[in-house]
């Protein structure tokens, strides 16, 4: 049999959908979610992808190849040269400076989900790495096709948090996600079904972290 990454999903459907349809994530489409909360996840986003920025980092590490190794550059130049700046102008414009940003602690859903991926990946090889990424790096493009799909969502002066999605449907981050898709297709069609299991159980517990990080920012919890 040949696995490919929709056979993931299907693997945890209740859980892939308990996060790509979550209370924080209709909120947000129908701006309806408290603006403190949505504060309050920007603020831990912000934490979350210096982590991320790290896991690209042990991602060229473990790059068995040159195009990995070139996939994995690319991600962390990414993540440290463009998008952190970017989260912290989106920040300041919610009224988060860059002082208060560098001062925050770790919520321990944030704490949760980033060092279990990274523990993923110091434990197992850049398959194991990617597939507990893939909650993140899939999960947001799709999170914005599914708002987008939906008659309740609000789009532009009418939600104040349009932005966000706007940006998780941007073309570069769908091209982004599509790439993902197919690097992990590729990795996926060549492992047997004993090891199809393994990586089933990384992207269930990886996914059911990020439905972690909507509750603790829907909650407003530490």
């Amino acid at each position: 049999m040949s696995y490919r990454f929709e056979d993931l999903k299907k693997s945890c459907h209740h859980e892939w959908q308990a996060y790509i349809n979550h209370d924080f994530v209709r909120q947000l489409g129908n701006a309806s979610l408290a603006p403190d909360a949505f504060r309050h996840y920007l603020k831990q986003d912000y934490l979350f992808l210096i982590q991320f920025a790290r896991a690209f980092a042990l991602a060229a590490y473990k790059s068995p190849t040159l195009a990995d190794l070139k996939q994995a550059k690319a991600g962390l130049q990414a993540i440290v040269d463009v998008e952190l700046g970017l989260h912290v102008s989106y920040c300041r414009e919610w009224g988060i400076n860059e002082d208060e940003l560098s001062r925050l602690p770790e919520a321990r859903a944030t704490l949760a989900y980033t060092r279990y991926v990274l523990d993923t990946g110091n434990r197992g090889d850049l398959l194991d790495l990617h597939v507990a990424l893939a909650p993140c790096m899939v999960g947001y493009g799709e999170i914005a096709n599914w708002l987008n799909s939906r008659s309740e969502t609000l789009r532009g002066e009418q939600n104040p948090f349009d932005a966000w999605i706007g940006m998780y449907e941007s073309d570069d981050f769908q091209q982004a996600m599509q790439a993902e898709i197919q690097w992990l297709d590729a990795h996926l069609a060549e492992v047997t079904p004993a090891r199809f299991q393994q990586l089933s159980r990384i992207f269930s517990e990886a996914t059911r972290l990020e439905i972690d990080f909507w509750e603790m920012g829907l909650e407003q919890r530490l």
